[in-house]
C-alpha cells in the first residue's frame, strides 16, 4: 500500500456520531483512500497522531471572512480551530452579484463586518473564482438578499413591484447556477429590512433543497416575531431554513424551534459560545427612521438636533458597547464607549455621533447582552445541545479589536463545552461541527472520514484544545490543533501555516 499521506496512531471521529476508534487514515491525492490498520503502508508524509483525534474538517456555518479570508492571519485563526470551510455571504450582504454601485454599497455599509474586496461589477462565478485555490481553506457562498435587492431597487424602502421581484428571482437563479449554496437575508440591516415575507418566499422558490439562511427580524426575548416570519416564509416557499446566530433565553428559543418542527419546517440553526455580540455600530444605535443605506442623508440626520431625544434615551446602552472598529479614531478601539467618550472629553451620546460621522457609518462594536451572566451562559449551553444546532462563529475580523469569536469559537466548543462541561461528547461535537453542516449546505463528499471523501481533516489533542482569544486580547489563536489538511494537502503543520493554498470554492451543483 502506498499513499501520499498517512495519519497514523490516532483515534478517528468519523462524523457519523460513532464513538472514536483507533485507525490510520491513508490519503491519495485529495481523497481519503483507506481507514484502518495501515502499518505496512508507505507514504510521502506521515503524521503521527498518537494521543490525538482525527476528525473531518469543521464547517463554520456563519463567518464574515468575505474579504478577510485572504489574510494569512485569518487563515491561521481558522485552521488553529480545525475550521477548513467558511460559509460566506451571510446576513444578506456581500459583494456579489452586483453592479459597481452595488459592490461599492456593500463594501461601504458592511465595512466593519466584511471589509472591502475590490471594485465591481462582480458575478458569483467571478467571486468564487477569486477564492478558488487562493487561500488555505475552503469557501462556500450564500446569495445575499440585501445585495440583490440593492442591485435591483437601490436603497428604496418600497415593496418590490412584479418586475423588480422577477429581476431579483432571476439573479437568484443565475447565482445558484454559478455555485451558490443557498440564500441569506439580514432583516435588521438595510435594505433587507424593507422586504416582507412574500418577497423573501419568492426568492426562496428556486433553492430546490438548498437552505434559506436568515438573520431574523428579532432575537432574544422578541425572537417569536422573527421565528413567526421564518415559518411563514418556509410555508410559502417549501424551502429548508437555517437561522443564523440563534441567541437569547433558551426558555424562549427552544419552544419556538420545537413549534417550527411541529409545523413541518425543515429548520436548523447555528449559535456561538459567547454572550456578547458584534456588528456595525449604526445598526445598534440608530432609529429605523435614519436611512443607513443612504450615507450622506443619514449623516445629516445624525449631526442634526432632530434625534436629540433619541440619543438621550440610550443611557443604559452605552456601558454595554465596546468600540471594535473605528477608522480615523483607531485610538478608541478596544475601549468601552463611555471610556472612549471620556478620553475625548465628550458625553457618550456625543462621542457616538462623532464616531459615526467621522467613520461615515463604518464603525463597529462589540455589545454585551442584557442577560450576561449565569442565566445567559446556561441558555447558550441548552441551545447548542439541541440536535438541530450547527457550529458558527459569526467571526468578524475587521478592526483593531474584534470580538474573540472568530479566533476561538470552535476551540471553545471543544475545550469548554466538550472537555470541561460535557455538553457534547466528542463524537457529538464532530456531528455538530462537521457532518451536519456539510449536509445542510450541500457540500457533497465532505464532513466524514470515509473512503472516497475529500481529505479535509483535522488532528487535535483532546487534552489541550482550547480557545485563547479573550475580549481583552481577541486576536490570539487557539491551541491544541496542530495539523490540518485541506483537499489532502497539509496546510497546518506544527501549528503553523505551510504556505499551501489548496482551498476550493465549493459549489453545491
Amino acid at each position: 500500500m502506498r499513499f501520499d499521506v498517512v495519519i497514523s496512531g490516532g483515534r478517528v471521529l468519523d462524523g457519523t456520531g460513532a464513538p472514536p476508534y483507533r485507525a490510520d487514515v491513508g490519503i491519495a491525492g485529495d481523497r481519503v483512500a483507506a481507514v484502518g490498520r495501515l502499518g505496512g503502508a508507505q507514504a510521502g508524509t506521515v503524521i503521527d497522531a498518537t494521543g490525538r483525534f482525527v476528525a473531518p474538517g469543521f464547517v463554520d456555518c456563519h463567518a464574515h471572512g468575505d474579504a478577510a479570508v485572504f489574510d494569512p492571519a485569518v487563515q491561521l485563526a481558522a485552521l488553529r480551530q480545525g475550521v477548513t470551510t467558511f460559509v460566506l455571504g451571510q446576513d444578506g450582504l456581500s459583494f456579489a452579484p452586483g453592479s459597481a454601485e452595488t459592490v461599492a454599497y456593500a463594501s461601504r455599509y458592511f465595512a466593519a463586518v466584511n471589509g472591502a474586496l475590490h471594485e465591481g461589477p462582480l458575478s458569483v462565478a467571478e467571486l468564487l473564482a477569486g477564492y478558488d485555490r487562493a487561500v488555505a481553506l475552503n469557501t462556500a457562498y450564500l446569495l445575499p438578499h440585501g445585495t440583490i435587492r440593492f442591485d435591483v431597487m437601490g436603497p428604496s424602502p418600497e415593496a418590490a413591484t412584479r418586475a423588480e421581484l422577477a429581476a431579483m428571482v432571476e439573479r437568484v437563479e443565475r447565482g445558484l447556477s454559478e455555485g451558490a449554496v443557498g440564500l441569506s437575508s439580514g432583516l435588521e440591516y438595510l435594505p433587507g429590512r424593507y422586504a416582507d415575507a412574500a418577497e423573501l418566499a419568492a426568492l426562496c422558490t428556486p433553492l430546490d433543497g438548498l437552505p434559506y439562511v436568515t438573520h431574523m427580524r428579532a432575537y432574544g426575548a422578541n425572537a417569536a416575531v422573527g421565528m413567526e416570519e421564518v415559518v411563514d416564509i418556509a410555508g410559502r416557499s417549501g424551502t429548508a431554513v437555517h437561522v443564523s446566530h440563534l441567541h437569547g433565553p433558551a426558555d424562549v428559543l427552544l419552544p419556538l424551534v420545537g413549534r417550527a418542527h411541529d409545523e413541518g419546517v425543515d429548520l436548523t440553526f447555528d449559535t456561538y459560545p459567547y454572550l456578547r455580540g458584534s456588528t456595525i455600530l449604526a445598526m445598534v444605535v440608530l432609529p429605523p427612521s435614519v436611512p443607513g443605506a443612504q450615507t450622506d442623508l443619514a449623516l445629516e440626520m445624525i449631526a442634526s438636533a432632530e434625534l436629540d431625544d433619541w440619543w438621550a434615551g440610550l443611557g443604559d446602552l452605552w456601558p454595554r458597547l465596546t468600540v471594535s472598529h473605528a477608522p480615523g479614531l483607531e485610538w478608541a478601539e478596544g475601549l468601552a464607549l463611555p471610556e472612549a467618550a471620556g478620553r475625548a472629553g465628550m458625553d457618550p451620546a456625543a462621542f457616538c455621533r462623532h464616531l459615526l460621522v467621522e467613520s461615515r457609518l463604518e464603525a463597529g462594536c462589540v455589545s454585551a447582552r442584557p442577560d450576561e451572566g449565569p442565566a445567559g451562559e446556561e441558555s447558550v449551553r441548552r441551545v447548542l445541545r439541541h440536535p438541530s444546532h450547527t457550529g458558527g462563529s459569526d467571526g468578524i475580523y475587521m478592526g483593531g479589536h474584534p470580538h474573540p469569536r472568530g479566533f476561538g469559537a470552535f476551540a471553545r466548543f471543544l475545550g469548554r463545552h466538550v472537555r470541561e462541561l460535557g455538553d457534547w461528547t466528542w463524537e457529538q461535537a464532530v456531528v455538530h461541527l462537521a457532518s451536519h453542516p456539510a449536509r445542510r449546505f450541500g457540500l457533497d463528499g465532505r464532513g466524514l472520514v470515509r473512503d472516497g471523501f475529500v481529505a479535509d481533516l483535522v488532528v487535535f489533542d483532546p487534552l489541550t484544545v482550547s480557545d485563547r482569544a479573550t475580549y481583552a486580547d481577541p486576536r490570539t489563536p487557539a491551541s491544541g490543533v496542530d495539523d490540518v489538511l485541506v483537499s489532502g494537502v497539509r496546510v497546518l503543520a506544527g501549528g503553523e501555516l505551510t504556505g499551501a493554498v489548496p482551498g476550493r470554492a465549493l459549489r453545491s451543483r
